[in-house]
């Protein structure tokens, strides 16, 4: 006998009561294991007789371990009899307990109900992808500057915006030196913003082996608290001084780049126009994907369980922390740089979290109300595409990804693929 109840963001509780002979089982199975472990002088472990061996075993013991010996089948039974879909552990109070019944609850999060709001004809407007001419230009001019030489600037010439300066520094407060303030033959581009405002705009004019001071003040944001808004000098010694050489746009320019089918200037900016004119499109058409998703969301009604939530932050920020090992950093480093505590950054993410969990539990619903299924051939090409983007070995594939989990996804794409296909375009 079970009843299941249904409380706030998708927790709910069974309750589960056992009684008559199926109870009296479980207490003589619970007994017999007991009594075996029993260790009592004169007698060997397991052969102590049932008569004394009663004597020895409190009857609270026996009542505790038959609740533990038949509850995962109570709770079974119960999920079966009420179609319910756990997803989180549950958590196992007993409220009653005699050797005459007992009974006993589970509370759980259920994937949540989704009350979905209009989902087809809604509009899906694309951003325009035209690329026009100054585009096509400043694309070039970043290629050009891909390709600039550095050129040493004679003993006269002087620090200007866009030269790489070779410079010693040191930083002080109230006249005390500050860690991390100082470094040594550093090359320096003026104008790439790389140090805090001020200081780079401090270094112009200067000439080869000059000293300067240049006051600065840091951030009110700044990861280091002890100097964030406050006023410091840098004392700041010029070794070298380089200027960029931009190298011609000409055909010459164009082999360089060495790009497939790229022998003249007239062919790379053939190209650089069909590659923005794709990125556009590509960008145009997921802003207004994201667009449309949001509406649906917006329209649908769902209680997210906060277990979903804390799952997907702690999955935002793994692979966050995967991106960051990558490039050499480590969390406790980027929480150190950025003065962030991981409690800010779980806040940060959070939101997001949310929204994704929304976003999946509504497109599933639309699949389950459109009745979209994956087939056996779905879940054959997405192992096959999954295997061809990560170069791996479509069995290494399956063994990593379960086949379930495969046509989840798929689901989902289909929803999303139906949406898209009915909305105004």
């Amino acid at each position: 006998m079970s009843t299941w109840t249904l409380k706030e963001k998708s927790t709910g509780e069974l309750k589960v009561t056992i009684d008559g002979e199926n109870w009296k089982k479980a207490q003589t199975k619970a007994f017999n294991k007991l009594a075996k472990e029993l260790q009592i002088p004169g007698f060997r472990k397991g052969s102590v007789p049932a008569v004394l061996a009663k004597k020895h075993v409190p009857t609270q013991s026996i009542l505790l371990e038959a609740v533990e010996s038949c509850a995962q089948q109570l709770l079974d039974e119960g999920m079966e009899e009420h179609q319910l879909w756990p997803i989180s552990r549950p958590e196992l109070s007993i409220e009653e307990i005699s050797e005459e019944a007992a009974t006993m609850s589970f509370t759980f999060a259920v994937k949540p109900e989704v009350k979905l709001g209009e989902y087809k004809g809604l509009p899906y407007e694309m951003a325009e992808t035209a690329v026009s001419e100054e585009e096509v230009e400043a694309e070039l001019k970043r290629i050009q500057e891909n390709f600039a030489e550095l050129e040493v600037k004679d003993d006269e010439g002087t620090v200007e915006n866009g030269d790489t300066a070779v410079i010693d520094y040191e930083g002080f407060k109230d006249g005390v030196a500050f860690e991390g303030g100082k470094g040594e033959n550093y090359p320096l581009e003026i104008g790439s913003g790389s140090f805090i405002p001020g200081f780079e705009e401090g270094l112009i004019g200067m000439k080869k082996e000059e000293t300067r001071e240049v006051s600065v003040t840091f951030p009110e944001n700044y990861h280091a608290a002890d100097l964030a808004g406050q006023p410091v000098i840098f004392k700041v010694t010029v070794h070298e001084i380089k200027r960029k050489v931009l190298p011609e746009l000409n055909d010459d320019l164009a082999k360089d780049v060495n790009a497939p089918d790229v022998e003249t200037m007239e062919d790379l900016r053939a190209l650089i126009r069909k590659n923005m004119e794709e990125q556009k499109r590509q960008n145009a058409e997921n802003e207004a994907t994201n667009k449309l998703m949001t509406a649906i969301t917006d329209a649908s009604e769902v209680e997210i369980p906060e277990i979903m939530i804390k799952e997907e932050t702690d999955n935002m920020i793994q692979d966050y922390a995967n991106r960051l090992q990558q490039q050499g950093i480590t969390m406790e480093q980027f929480y150190s740089l950025t003065g962030q505590s991981e409690q800010q950054l779980r806040e940060q993410m959070g939101k997001d979290a949310e929204n994704k969990v929304k976003l999946r539990l509504v497109l599933d619903a639309i699949a389950a109300k459109e009745g979209l299924e994956a087939g056996e051939e779905d879940i054959e090409k997405e192992y096959d595409l999954i295997a061809s983007q990560y170069g791996m070995d479509k069995q290494q594939v399956k063994e990593a990804l379960p086949s379930a989990s495969i046509a989840y996804d798929v689901r989902l794409r289909k929803a999303l693929d139906l949406i898209k296909d009915s909305a105004n375009k």
